[in-house]
This record gives C-alpha cells, structure tokens and sequence, in this order.
C-alpha cells in the first residue's frame, strides 16, 4: 500500500512537469493556463483506481504536495528557459 502510494506520487510529480511547463508559457488565469493545472487530474484519479489507493484521507497529503511540486518545477524550467 505505502509502496503504491510512493509511486503515485512520484509519477504524479513527473505527469506535472510538463504541464507547469506548459502553464508558464500562458498569461495568469486565461483559459490554457486553467487547462494545463486541470488537465493531468484524470490521469491521477485513473492511477489512483489502477493502484488500488481509492480516495482514503491520508493520501491526499502525499499527492497534493507532488502535484503542485511538479507543476512548480515545470514553471521554473519555464521561466529559465525564457531568459
């Protein structure tokens, strides 16, 4: 259980790298920056199912710090790669 939990969050972290990437690329709060923060929750509620984790209270801790991680470490790759 804790195992799966480990490797959804890190895939959750990695899926969210491109997509702050992405993100920094687009003016605040226009309708492509609210897609790329929106658009990998699918794919984490798909992995959360696949690796049996279900919507238990104590993972959300775990994978919102790896979602916004990842999109925070697109955005800087972003915004170094702009300068």
């Amino acid at each position: 259980m804790y195992t799966n939990l480990i490797i959804v969050s890190i895939l959750t972290f990695l899926i969210n790298i491109p997509f702050g990437y992405w993100r920094s690329k687009h003016k605040k709060l226009s309708f492509k920056w609210f897609l790329y923060i929106h658009l990998p929750i699918p794919i984490i509620v798909f992995m959360r199912f696949a690796f049996h984790l279900g919507f238990k209270w104590w993972t959300y801790p775990f994978l919102i710090i790896a979602f916004f991680s990842g999109q925070f470490v697109g955005k800087k790759i972003g915004e170094r790669r702009k300068g």
